[in-house]
């Protein structure tokens, strides 16, 4: 009986040390996603901000184009008054 008992024991001990081995790794696991997530979340920040700059300067471009658009044409009427009085 004693030899069933220590053979139990030493079976059950086998089989917590292959669960806590396991439960390790898992841990192990799911702190390289949780880091992995984070990384991907300061990624993502830099994202939005990079994008946030990118539209304030397109829509500068854009006001600096309209503004070129109507100098352009102001100086055709001008040429063409001058065109004109010849």
């Amino acid at each position: 009986l004693i030899q069933v008992v220590s053979f139990m024991d030493k079976e059950l001990l086998e089989t917590l040390k292959r669960i806590e081995s396991k439960v390790d790794e898992n841990t192990q696991i799911l702190r390289a996603l949780e880091h992995s997530a984070e990384v991907n979340k300061a990624e993502h920040d830099k994202m939005d901000n990079d994008i946030s700059h990118i539209k304030g300067d397109v829509e500068a471009i854009r006001k600096d184009l309209s503004t070129v658009e109507i100098v352009t044409a102001n100086n055709y009427a001008a040429i063409a008054k001058i065109k004109a009085v010849k």
